[in-house]
């Protein structure tokens, strides 16, 4: 193998590592802003269940079955 194809071949796999680094980050980022999103979800959930509990005293829109079952 040249040294020209031996560097060639350094450089790709220095991109790679590169690239790999960045999506690993990219991945860290979204997990933990699927976390503070499924978080307020479930805030808001809690809220909208306990609004329709205080303003009636029929199950919940959530708990109801479709009118189709």
């Amino acid at each position: 193998m040249t040294e020209t194809r031996l560097t060639e071949l350094e450089e790709r796999v220095a991109h790679l590592m590169r690239v790999t680094d960045d999506l690993s980050d990219i991945v860290a980022r979204q997990e933990r802003e699927i976390e503070r999103l499924t978080r307020r979800l479930a805030m808001v959930m809690e809220r909208e269940a306990e609004r329709e509990a205080s303003e009636s005293s029929t199950i919940p829109l959530a708990d109801q079955k479709p009118p189709h079952w």
